[in-house]
């Protein structure tokens, strides 16, 4: 995706799957589990639930909402823009979290996604005026 698809907040555009956070997880039980395999099986287990979960999951970019479904179904979810009044990606070099605030609610997202994907929409349709 270019960065001008990004900027066109007229079309919708599907993020595309990213697998680093739920591989760097797997990656530490790993290196856990020549410690203690009891204390990697919680994390190995999370990572195992965020690969599937990023292998599932869509966040879709539409002309007036962040939609997210379950691969090709309708959308179980929808944050209109109208209602954001704020996001962040924390650790853009490291790109492991994503937040953003709502007029009524907070949220939290793994980055299980393409990271520049979405800061380039973020930036086009939810400009931050911190």
């Amino acid at each position: 995706m270019t960065s001008s698809a990004a900027q066109s907040t007229t079309e919708t555009i599907e993020l595309a799957p990213s697998y680093w956070v739920p591989l760097g997880f797997l990656a530490l039980a790993g290196a856990i589990a020549f410690l203690n395999s009891w204390a990697a099986l919680p994390i190995a287990l999370f990572g195992l639930f965020l690969t599937y979960q990023a292998s599932s999951l869509r966040l879709t970019f539409t002309p007036t909402s962040l939609d997210v479904q379950r691969g090709t179904n309708p959308p179980f979810r929808s944050f209109p823009y109208s209602e954001w009044q704020n996001w962040r990606i924390y650790w853009p070099n490291l790109p492991i979290l994503f937040y953003f605030k709502e007029i009524n609610s907070i949220h939290f997202l793994p980055i299980l996604f393409n990271a520049q994907q979405l800061q380039d929409c973020l930036e086009a349709r939810c400009p931050r005026t911190d």
